[in-house]
């Protein structure tokens, strides 16, 4: 018989002569890898070691170096901008002046006058009118400081009387204390207070500076600003500008919105207030008023700082009963601007939930201070405008190409396997 042929009953288990044999076991298996079902031999996905982990721990590790990546270059970001602050906070000062004088000179190109007179009667004028505000509040102080000194001491006199006669039974020997370890500490201070003179110093020329470059700002912003935005789109991605390019528009609107809005109820709250302040007789009610305007842009936290100074004013120079009226009027004038000003003025334009205004303040005070706190809730309404519009914009570019994207997704189908 030749060596080919096979015979034909085999014994069941016995190999047939000449056939192949995996290994020198003679199991009967043939090729390389496989195996029959309940041999017990490995399959090709157990040699996959990520196969082994779950699907859930697999999609949390892809989300969590993401996220080390974008953190890690978040902190790269926010060491640069402590680097150079001032010029961050400069810029970002005459972005919202920009915002808020934009809409001028747009009136004026649409009636006509070119753009280059258009932006310098803007900009002088916005200018002016703030050099004028801030120089009518340095002289109200300076005309009223020594009238304002006389009622301080004689408001502390009044207040070591109330205390003598008070049920606190406090003495004057007490008091005498109080006002010597005052005298001490203040002594003992001094070379700390030369200190934060000279810091003062400082921060006043960085002050001066910022400003200045917050002008500049504002003026080539209001120039330039569409060939600005369009040198900033070819920064990006050829795939990603589209995206950008309409968001922008829409961010600008909503910082657009928020600036106007917020300079309206500043207002409102300062005259209401102001008046409030000048029928009760409370000193320099005018520079009060104009601090209530400009902490009014501190969210949360300057409302009631301003409301503070303005009491207190109101206790020390005049009595408690004043004091306690101006808390009314504080109170009353702040209840609505919470519950109607800001609804109707801003509406739908800034939709910030009040957590995340709390919070943006808080880590913008922390990171940057006062301007922090400043730019922190215009930079939190701009990013949600962004991010929303961002997100319809990729739902719509997958409606309109499924091919490009795998096809539309059906409810209930399972989630798509990440394994390499």
């Amino acid at each position: 018989m030749p060596e080919s042929a096979v015979p034909e009953s085999v014994a069941p288990g016995a190999v047939a002569p000449g056939s192949a044999v995996s290994g020198s076991t003679g199991t009967g298996v043939t090729g390389a890898g496989a195996a029959g079902p309940g041999s017990g031999a490995p399959s090709p996905a157990d040699h996959d070691p990520a196969a082994a982990v779950p699907w859930g721990v697999r999609v949390a590790a892809e989300v969590g170096w993401r996220l080390l990546i974008l953190a890690g270059a978040l902190w790269v970001l926010m060491r640069v901008i402590s680097a150079v602050e001032l010029v961050v906070l400069a810029f970002t000062a005459g972005l919202l002046i920009t915002a808020l004088l934009q809409p001028t000179v747009a009136w004026l190109k649409r009636h006509g006058v070119p753009r280059g007179l258009a932006t310098a009667l803007t900009f002088i004028s916005g200018f002016v009118i703030m050099g004028l505000v801030g120089w009518f509040v340095v002289w109200q102080v300076t005309e009223n400081i020594d009238n304002l000194t006389s009622q301080v001491q004689q408001g502390i006199k009044d207040f070591k009387h109330w205390l003598l006669n008070s049920p606190f039974h406090v003495t004057q020997d007490q008091i005498n204390n109080i006002a010597d370890n005052l005298s001490q500490a203040l002594g003992s201070n001094t070379k700390d207070i030369t200190n934060a003179s000279i810091e003062g110093v400082q921060v006043i020329i960085e002050v001066l500076t910022g400003i200045v470059l917050a002008m500049f700002s504002t003026l080539f912003l209001l120039y330039d600003g569409p060939k600005i935005w369009s040198w900033l789109l070819k920064l990006f991605p050829a795939a990603a500008r589209e995206g950008v390019e309409g968001a922008g528009p829409r961010a600008w609107a909503t910082l657009t919105a928020y600036v106007r809005g917020t300079v309206i109820v500043a207002l409102i709250d300062a005259i209401f207030i102001g008046i409030g302040l000048f029928f009760l007789d409370v000193p320099l009610a005018v520079p009060l008023a104009v601090f209530i305007f400009l902490f009014a842009f501190i969210p949360l936290v300057g409302a009631v700082v301003s409301g503070a100074l303005a009491v207190v004013v109101a206790l020390v120079t005049r009595d408690p009963f004043t004091a306690a009226m101006v808390l009314v009027v504080v109170l009353a004038v702040q209840q609505i601007e919470g519950h109607i000003l800001q609804p109707f003025i801003l509406g739908r334009a800034v939709r910030v939930h009040p957590l995340a205004v709390v919070l943006s303040v808080a880590a913008g005070s922390l990171i940057a201070g006062i301007g922090g706190a400043v730019v922190a809730v215009p930079l939190v309404a701009v990013t949600n405008t962004v991010v929303g519009y961002l997100r319809s914009h990729a739902r719509e570019s997958r409606a309109e190409s499924p091919a490009l994207h795998g096809g539309p997704e059906t409810e209930g189908s399972p989630p798509p396997s990440v394994s390499r």
